[in-house]
């Protein structure tokens, strides 16, 4: 359902539920006087130090700190995304969750679209399976058969096949009134070209449903019985699939566990259900893409360790290059990668056939940390015994470390570095970041009126927001008065377009006036998980200096700064160019300082 939860309704669900209720199907808790505690299930305890608290339906842990209310605490123990967890409270309470903006046509159309597309391919879906129990499912029942999958695994996954013939799906649909069109759109059907004929893309293959986190079919794979060619085969992109997102086998995983911990990314679907057979029930597979940011930003909600699985060859090494450097700019403290080789020639599903599920999952175990993939890497070909070997060896090094995330990972792989070049862990550390400008080159005279406050607080008020940009002082603002959002101009036109948190705000924006939410907390939540997230987080946590009777003032001022200088792009988008180069720690010219000079006096007047 599109349009956004009204706060209204989230109040008023949140009375009604209890979390003691909640967190008691997932946590052993015991009486302890007016609350109940158990052990925590956010960090390893021996003692419990978590407590719930019926009368201020609160939870709180007094070992990690964890705390929150019901719905916190399914977005947190069940992985789930803000809108998830409240359609899964209000689910206990048989109660609908409302959307604003849902009445608008445009949002009752794409809602009836998105239904009508998934009623569709649980329908084909359906199809299939029922195709497989029928005299022409008898050689995809043999293939299943030889490749060892028992019935119980084939319903887990929900395996089906698709006929020989060119139109069988085709009149299964159109006999239940679905037209040809919206067959093609969703990638169940082929047009030819030249003739308009239309036929089934999937024809006598083995097909395996590809299901969205919530267990609704959305697309297919299909893995030929015949000679013909692609071997395998998946639905195309749709307006519910994007292979780009989608992983498949991740319901199947967390339904065999709700917990997961660790994911193993292996190649195709027949790896993930042969694993699954062997009682390895964690594995998924990306769908005829590398992995992606998206992918692994999704597992990453889930579970604190990812393993990567590649053969052993040149190709599969090339593929691990490309997941380290996706996976090094996700790497916060607390997450863990590894890179597993199989022998070459094998694959998941032959290997552990030959070896058994024991040494497969041993051999997880013993993946190589992402800090040992890199610097073996790094090192591959390379004589270290010569300066110029080790420098290239360092500099590779260096780039990787460049992407990572701030924290202990990075400080530790400079260590490493240091020890295993002899080079000093401080110039290292110089390398990787970036020089600040000198004092008097920063904050000069001409680039005060860019960084500081356009209204000014009191004296000593804007020392500790220096670093901010001026559009993170407005999300800043809003995050902790969410209320001042009744202040914007309700035309976009103030909002800079160069500016890279300009899309962050007018998102903040967006849902503070659909949603009304008042609660910095339910604001957070919605992008919990999220890079925006973490942005919005860190300004949460930043004190506001600014004092509450001054605050309506300065976003006035903020806003009407933005408005004067987008009437005059082209030099304010030089100057950012300019100043951006500047606190990258690149020297400017003086032909740039006296450029950027004449262009801060042209703006002041």
């Amino acid at each position: 359902m599109s349009g956004q939860i009204p706060q209204r309704f989230i109040d008023d669900l949140l009375a009604r539920v209890d979390v003691v209720e909640v967190v008691g199907e997932r946590v052993k808790l015991k009486k302890a006087g007016r609350n109940h505690s158990g052990l925590c299930p956010f960090h390893q305890e021996k003692s419990p130090s978590f407590t719930v608290s019926a009368d201020k339906q609160f939870y709180h842990c007094f070992g990690c700190g964890a705390h929150g209310n019901a719905l916190r605490f399914l977005m947190e123990y069940d992985k789930l995304r803000f809108p998830e967890a409240v359609e899964q409270l209000a689910g206990r309470l048989g109660m609908e969750v409302p959307r604003e903006g849902a009445d608008d046509p445009r949002a009752q159309a794409r809602e009836r679209k998105r239904k009508e597309g998934v009623n569709l391919l649980e329908l084909s879906a359906s199809f299939y399976r029922e195709r497989l129990k029928m005299p022409e499912g008898e050689a995809a029942r043999r293939y299943l058969a030889d490749r060892g999958l028992s019935p119980e695994v084939q319903q887990t996954f929900g395996i089906g096949c698709a006929p020989a013939g060119w139109e069988a799906l085709k009149r299964h649909l159109s006999e239940r009134g679905i037209a040809e069109a919206v067959q093609i759109e969703y990638g169940l059907l082929i047009q030819h070209e030249e003739s308009g004929r239309t036929y089934d893309r999937f024809r006598d293959r083995v097909m395996f449903p590809i299901r969205d986190v919530r267990g609704r079919t959305i697309a297919f794979g299909g893995r030929v019985l015949g000679d013909a060619k692609p071997k395998y085969l998946n639905s195309p992109e749709t307006p519910v699939f994007h292979k780009g997102c989608e992983l498949y086998g991740l319901f199947e995983a967390r339904q065999a566990n709700p917990r997961l911990e660790r994911v193993v990314i292996v190649e195709g679907y027949m790896d993930v259900v042969a694993l699954a057979q062997f009682g390895i029930r964690n594995a998924v597979a990306t769908l005829g893409t590398s992995t992606s940011e998206e992918h692994l930003s999704r597992l990453f909600r889930m579970v604190s360790e990812v393993v990567f699985c590649f053969d052993g060859d040149r190709a599969g090494r090339q593929a691990a290059t490309r997941a380290l450097e996706t996976v090094l700019p996700q790497m916060i403290d607390g997450r863990q990668a590894r890179f597993m080789f199989l022998p070459e020639g094998e694959d998941p599903d032959t290997l552990v056939r030959r070896e058994g599920p024991e040494a497969f999952e041993d051999r997880i175990t013993c993946a190589s940390p992402l800090s040992e993939f890199l610097f073996d890497h790094a090192a591959e070909g390379r004589d270290l015994a010569t300066i110029e070997a080790r420098e290239r060896f360092a500099s590779q090094v260096l780039a990787a470390i460049r992407q990572l995330p701030e924290g202990v990972l990075k400080s530790l792989l400079l260590g490493e570095l240091s020890r295993r070049t002899g080079v000093d862990q401080s110039r290292f550390e110089a390398l990787v970041t970036p020089r600040e400008a000198p004092e008097n080159e920063q904050r000069g005279p001409e680039a005060e009126s860019v960084e500081e406050p356009v209204s000014r607080p009191e004296p000593g008020h804007g020392r500790g927001r220096q670093s901010l940009s001026l559009m993170g002082r407005v999300l800043q603002l809003l995050v902790h008065e969410p209320r001042l959002v009744e202040r914007l101009p309700v035309e976009a036109d103030w909002y800079p377009e160069a500016d890279p948190e300009a899309r962050l705000c007018r998102e903040v924006e967006r849902l503070l006036r659909a949603g009304r939410y008042r609660s910095a907390q339910v604001l957070l939540a919605h992008f919990h998980g999220t890079p925006e997230g973490e942005r919005l987080a860190t300004l949460a946590r930043r004190e506001l200096l600014i004092p509450a009777g001054a605050r309506a003032a300065e976003l006035d001022g903020l806003v009407e700064h933005f408005r004067r200088h987008r009437l005059r792009p082209s030099r304010q988008e030089e100057v950012d160019a300019l100043l951006s180069k500047q606190q990258r720690g690149e020297r400017l010219s003086q032909e740039d300082r006296q450029r950027l000079m004449v262009l801060l006096a042209e703006l002041k007047g």
